[in-house]
């Protein structure tokens, strides 16, 4: 009798597993016909068309698809900065667009992203076609952008939220108290303020010095720039924000020349259908996922300008459930290697937007990226941040081009390595060790390190800053000397990494194109972008279901989904790192 439960159990168990193999192939095969159906048909616009950009999400570098989204719909809070530049630009070219509609919402993005928006919509103006502004609520990075606009329209009961930069730190160190946990610190650098969440209370005042440095160099470039657009004083700017206008009634921003009439929703599309000459009675818009399938009529050359994406915190690629986002891994550097071994490809533009990371990986990148550079021109465009670990994978480069407001240097390393003997007493848990050497069990947190192990890896930790100093000084033709006077894990805005010679030159990533071309003697070319996103089909059979599941609660969760996947990669914060002091804030 046990025998034919032990065969039934087996029969039941193989039925079970081969219905469940059958299902996520079913799966699998119904959503790669959805995706490969579901490619858009190009948008022919009519006479007379609108682009209508709606500012409203989280704008990063690239964007990933998902072929779930019919399943749960897609969240508009991930916007991709390529695709809104290169959307603008195909409305320029496109004879039958006559303008944009700028729709000012819950806007989150960096300070470098938004100035290279900001420059394509004044670009866009200078076709002689119009750019009108409207929000209910317009936050600092909507209304900077809308700012540029031909006509800036507030709802009467909206807001303009100028407020000012702000730069949030939090503190671990009073919680590790509590519990028992003490964190061993190793760093070089005066201004390496990232192990102070673990060590302080507060922030140390060159850490304090720095956040309020950057800051001010970005809010005034700000305040300049709309004044210049508004035809107002920067104090009015300032006056806005000091008193709380953003508060206030919604005549305060006409009163300060921020905006220049409050109208209804119905009432700004009802001036733009007669602005621009549609003969319906309602406006006819286009968004972005339009847009962009306009074919635009360009020669395709055999010679190749490669973009290469370097985007996120640089650590090994997380398997875990809950991990989605991107990161640079050393998966980068086989992109290196294609890149150097195809022929075509005759110069390469690495866009690095990241605030570093693992030491190790950043610099296996760095020695790829020198390798790559023997070979033919690499040129690097930063975005918002390109500091730490960032610099250290950019500053082999044969040019560095930064926005005046990209965040970058905090050339510095640090080690982090917990002691929780004092939560194993609280708890009651023993260990005991049985080793062969000395250190054998170095790095054990159930007990206090040792005198001799603290020296070790503090000298383990200055070699690491050494080599950081030497591969920037060999990079940028100057003396570790040099480097190691504006190093020391300072932060600097792109504006004053120029003068100290950390990058050579201001622009955004169509400026480092233009770059490798001339360094590479090629002109005509082709512009080839490598996609580095998270391909959603290796995720369903390297993570399973698991990874699925971790998608649909991204787009459930939207934005919030941020916070959730911080508290997941805590662990990555230790180990010997090169990151960037504090999160980089945005608009």
């Amino acid at each position: 009798m046990r025998q034919f439960f032990k065969m039934m159990f087996a029969s039941a168990l193989g039925v079970f597993l081969a219905g469940g193999f059958l299902i996520l192939l079913s799966f699998s095969l119904l959503v790669s016909l959805i995706s490969s159906t579901g490619t858009p048909s190009e948008y022919v616009p009519k006479n007379n068309a609108v682009f209508k950009l709606s500012l409203s999400g989280v704008i990063s570098e690239v964007v990933g698809e998902n072929p779930l989204d019919f399943l749960i719909g897609k969240n508009s809070y991930e916007l991709s900065l390529n695709d809104i530049l290169n959307s603008i630009r195909i409305a320029k070219e496109n004879e039958n667009i006559r303008g944009i509609y700028l729709e000012g919402g819950m806007l989150s993005a960096g300070s470098a992203h938004v100035d290279a928006i900001r420059r394509a919509l004044t670009d866009f103006k200078e076709s002689g076609k119009f750019v009108v502004a409207y929000g209910g609520t317009f936050t600092q990075a909507g209304y900077y952008l809308c700012s540029v606009a031909d006509k800036i329209f507030l709802n009467p009961e909206g807001t303009v939220l100028l407020r000012g930069l702000s730069s949030e730190t939090v503190f671990y160190k009073g919680l590790m108290d509590k519990i028992g946990v003490q964190m061993y610190v190793f760093k070089v650098g005066t201004h390496k303020g990232f192990p102070e969440k673990y060590m302080r209370t507060s922030l140390s005042e060159e850490n304090r010095q720095q956040i309020e440095s950057y800051q001010q160099v970005i809010w005034n470039n700000i305040t300049q720039q709309i004044a210049e657009s508004r035809g107002i004083r920067p104090e009015n700017i300032n006056l806005f924000a000091d008193e709380g206008y953003a508060f206030a009634e919604a005549g305060k921003a006409i009163e300060t020349g921020l905006v220049d009439e409050l109208k209804y929703k119905t009432e700004v599309e009802q001036f733009i259908l007669e602005l621009s000459g549609q003969a319906g009675k309602k406006l006819e818009t286009a968004g972005i996922n339009k847009i962009k399938t306009i074919k635009e009529k360009q020669p395709v050359h055999k010679e190749k300008i490669a973009v290469l994406y370097a985007e996120g915190e640089i650590r090994p690629e997380d398997g875990s459930v809950y991990s989605s986002e991107q990161v640079i891994s050393e998966k980068l550097v086989n992109e290196l290697v294609k890149l150097k071994n195809n022929d075509d490809v005759k110069a390469v533009v690495l866009r690095v937007n990241s605030p570093g990371g693992s030491a190790y990986i950043s610099d296996q990148i760095w020695h790829e990226v020198k390798q790559l550079k023997e070979i033919k021109p690499v040129v690097v465009s930063m975005g918002n941040v390109a500091a730490s670990g960032g610099y250290y994978i950019s500053c082999a480069a044969n040019k560095i081009i930064a926005e005046p407001n990209t965040l970058t240097g905090s050339i510095g390393i640090f080690g982090l390595f917990p002691n929780a003997s004092g939560l194993f007493n609280k708890i009651g848990v023993t260990t005991d060790v049985v080793k062969t050497n000395r250190f054998g069990d170095l790095g054990d947190i159930s007990r206090p390190m040792r005198e001799d192990e603290k020296a070790l890896i503090q000298r383990y930790v200055e070699k690491g800053y050494e080599t950081f100093l030497s591969r920037c000084a060999e990079g940028r033709g100057m003396t570790i000397q040099q480097i190691d006077r504006i190093a020391q894990g300072r932060v600097w805005t792109g504006e004053q990494a120029l003068q100290n010679g950390l990058i050579d030159e201001l622009g955004d990533i169509q400026t480092a194109i233009r770059s490798a071309a001339e360094l590479a003697a090629v002109d005509t070319y082709s512009v080839m972008e490598v996609d580095t996103t998270k391909d959603f089909f290796k995720e369903i059979f390297d993570k399973g279901f698991a990874g699925i599941k971790n998608r649909m609660v991204k787009d459930i969760l939207g934005k919030d989904f941020e916070l959730f996947e911080s508290l997941q990669n805590r662990e990555f914060d230790m180990g010997i790192l090169c990151r960037l002091p504090f999160e980089a804030s945005t608009l």
